[in-house]
């Protein structure tokens, strides 16, 4: 057994070997992705475009519209007469925030009555607007506090602290800068490598039947399992350089922490890379041509790994059917491997519940490969 598994290998690495340009996608292709992506996609919402209606031109409207642009939310662009002039303006995409001070908006700080502002919101982007609406909460609330305290101070008070009954003080475990990097190149490292894995076996079977060396192989003793497991292992070290290089590429590029074990990571990896490259085996075993193969494994692991294992829209938000329909997506068990070991630093006693579905999902796969491949023309 194996002999036979060992010459279905060799004879895979050789062809490998021969296809320099193959062989040259597959090294590069993760790590052009990973910058690609890494760089394209950012959830953090910072300097916003932000125009200031200040009709009541005081001391006081001027202190609260540089509370808003000293941070690196908002930035002041435009000043308007009138808050007319804020349609045209998110119509036309210009800004996304504005903010109004009506008149008397001073008067009304200083005599001790609550003062009014107005801050409109593009929301043709809900998340952006969900995150602009919170970072003005926070400011509001931070100036406001501010305030407090220096008229308790003006009244004579020379302890101003006690008028702030709560003192919260959050902290961030794991990412105190909230830098969403951290977040969505571990995410990445997943869902690219269970793309481009798939696709690295999905044209194995298939590809022998279109240079007619299937034959060969049916004529061989070489068993399905055997062939199915010696077609494998030539893409699973492939694939596993790969993990090393995005890996690699992740915390030089990126800066992101890897907190835990990196024998670890790589042997959960391994794990990953298996049920994964299981999938191809499967899809090449059941289609005709390379272009079928191709496709058929791209609609089964890019759009799933992207949008339903988790790694950007949380599974817990999802209808119940969908969030059922995700444990048969492998990326899903694998992120959180991966954020786990890359941003907490734990170690198999957390991971073991995301590792036990990996390797029924490789047997399934890697099994069913085999059952399908029926030694007959």
């Amino acid at each position: 057994m194996l002999l036979r598994t060992w010459a279905i290998t060799r004879k895979e690495f050789i062809q490998l070997v021969r296809d320099v340009r193959t062989l040259a996608v597959i090294v590069v292709l993760p790590v052009l992705l990973l910058v690609l992506y890494g760089y394209a996609i950012n959830l953090d919402v910072k300097h916003l475009q932000t125009a200031v209606v200040d009709q009541d031109r005081t001391s006081g409207a001027r202190d609260l519209v540089r509370a808003f642009s000293n941070t690196e939310y908002f930035d002041i662009i435009r000043y308007l007469d009138s808050p007319a002039e804020i349609d045209d303006l998110i119509q036309r995409g210009a800004v996304k925030v504005a903010l109004v001070i009506p008149r008397g908006y001073a008067r009304d700080l200083a005599a001790g009555r609550r003062a009014k502002i107005q801050v409109i919101v593009d929301g043709s982007n809900p998340t952006t607007a969900t995150l602009a609406v919170s970072y003005v909460s926070g400011i509001v609330q931070g100036y406001s506090s501010m305030v407090t305290v220096m008229a308790a101070a003006r009244a004579g008070f020379t302890r101003p602290d006690l008028f702030l009954p709560v003192d919260s003080r959050p902290r961030v475990w794991y990412n105190p800068e909230l830098k969403s990097t951290y977040f969505i190149v571990p995410g990445l490292i997943a869902v690219i490598l269970m793309m481009l894995s798939a696709l690295l076996t999905a044209m194995t079977v298939v590809r022998e039947r279109e240079r007619g060396t299937i034959e060969q192989l049916v004529v061989s003793p070489v068993m399905p399992h055997e062939l199915m497991i010696g077609k494998l292992i030539p893409y699973v070290v492939i694939a596993f350089a790969d993990i090393v290089l995005v890996t690699v590429a992740g915390r030089l590029l990126f800066g992101v922490p890897l907190r835990g074990s990196v024998p670890l990571l790589l042997g959960l990896s391994a794990v990953f890379l298996v049920a994964v490259l299981g999938i191809g085996l499967l899809v090449s075993t059941i289609s005709t041509t390379q272009e079928l193969a191709m496709t058929i494994a791209l609609m089964t692991t890019m759009l799933p790994s992207f949008l339903l294992s988790g790694f950007v829209f949380p599974i817990s938000n999802m209808p119940r059917v969908i969030q059922a329909i995700t444990y048969l997506i492998p990326a899903r068990y694998f992120l959180v491997i991966v954020r786990g070991i890359f941003l907490k630093g734990v170690g198999w006693a957390v991971l073991w519940p995301q590792v036990i579905p990996l390797v029924i999902f490789a047997a399934a796969t890697i099994g069913a490969a085999a059952l399908r491949f029926k030694k007959r023309l």
